[in-house]
């Protein structure tokens, strides 16, 4: 029992030391992009010795792409784990892309880390694939299976999700990241509503 305690206790600490780690990863990253960010300035910044950084994380790149995976968990808790499990498709499928563009829309520092992968992915290109890997790659299945359901008569599940998040992301880069909405400003409602409206024409269609 006691070693039990004490193996709980040491799991609790390991996994406050390595968030600790990717705050300061994050930290850095934001500030120096990623080729400017060191291992030496991510452990000063996460207030750790670069050997315990380095006893959690190969290299820097291991270090981005854990970074790039707890984004991935909480973008996807956030999206789809208040979600009930049963209830109106279309209902459902309408508070799916408002808890996306919501959290688009709210997370700065989302936003900033997109503004550092895609300048970085010109020169490493195997940090956009990471980000592709981790978190487009688990979320479109999780969305296609709510397209699949047999009363929205979906004909390309897999092709409408891709439309779906493609949408809300465009919305966002040109809103927020590009600096749109003081050129021609939307409301993300309209967006939604232009969604919904679409996927309950084509239900209409096939019916």
């Amino acid at each position: 029992m006691t070693r039990s305690k004490i193996t709980d206790i040491e799991r609790t600490n390991s996994a406050d030391k390595v968030d600790q780690i990717l705050q300061g990863a994050m930290q850095e990253f934001l500030v120096h992009g990623y080729a400017g960010t060191s291992m030496d300035k991510v452990a000063s910044a996460a207030g750790v010795s670069k050997a315990t950084v380095y006893s959690y994380f190969q290299d820097k790149k291991s270090l981005f792409e854990s970074l790039i995976q707890q984004i991935a968990e909480q973008k996807c808790q956030a999206v789809f784990g208040s979600l009930p499990s049963e209830g109106d498709p279309y209902m459902l499928l309408r508070q799916l892309m408002v808890n996306g563009l919501d959290r688009m829309m709210q997370d700065d520092e989302h936003r900033a880390f997109m503004r550092v992968l895609i300048g970085e992915s010109g020169r490493f290109p195997e940090l956009a694939q990471a980000w592709v890997q981790y978190v487009m790659k688990p979320s479109l299945p999780i969305l296609c299976k709510f397209l699949e359901h047999p009363d929205l008569k979906i004909s390309d599940p897999e092709a409408t999700a891709q439309v779906i998040v493609g949408s809300l992301v465009h919305f966002m880069m040109t809103q927020e990241m590009l600096h749109g909405k003081d050129i021609f400003p939307m409301d993300g409602d309209r967006i939604i509503n232009a969604l919904f409206d679409l996927i309950c024409k084509n239900r209409e269609e096939s019916a």
